[in-house]
């Protein structure tokens, strides 16, 4: 059977755990490498290289995310932040092609990414929240799907 076009998927596990940030596929953020998007997420918070590389050393996204709540936040980051995470992002799908054609796959359906741990700022909780990370991931798809019409 084969999914409705206008079904969203989400939360972001099983066939689609490749959409969370937790999903392994280095990205590089301002000359270091790390092991997931969300490990150079939590990382671009500081400005402090220390606290930058004991992120990059962290051995799960878990860890990088609860070690990113006891960062020396950078000045101004609320104003950057969803600009970070998108560009984060659409390295993770232009650099990996496997993940690349795994996104396209989705084609037009919504990508929500519900949660349990009370997060409505990048996804979902009891339905409700800004999806932010959700809306990211269908823009670098459009902007993917762009780039292969042309």
């Amino acid at each position: 059977m084969t999914p409705c076009p206008t079904q969203p998927i989400g939360p972001f596990t099983g066939a689609f755990r490749f959409l969370s940030n937790f999903f392994p596929s280095p990205v590089e953020f301002e000359g270091l490498t790390y092991a997931t998007v969300e490990h150079a997420f939590q990382a671009a918070k500081t400005v402090n290289p220390v606290e930058r590389e004991r992120i990059q050393r962290c051995s799960t996204p878990g860890a990088a995310k609860r070690l990113g709540r006891k960062l020396t936040l950078r000045p101004g980051w609320d104003l950057i932040k969803l600009e970070v995470m998108e560009n984060l992002v659409r390295q993770k799908f232009t650099q990996h092609l496997g993940l690349r054609e795994l996104l396209l796959r989705t084609d037009s359906r919504p990508l929500v990414e519900q949660n349990t741990w009370g997060d409505r700022f990048w996804g979902l909780y009891h339905g409700v929240g800004e999806n932010h990370l959700g809306r990211i991931l269908m823009k670098v798809r459009a902007e993917l799907l762009k780039g292969e019409a042309q």
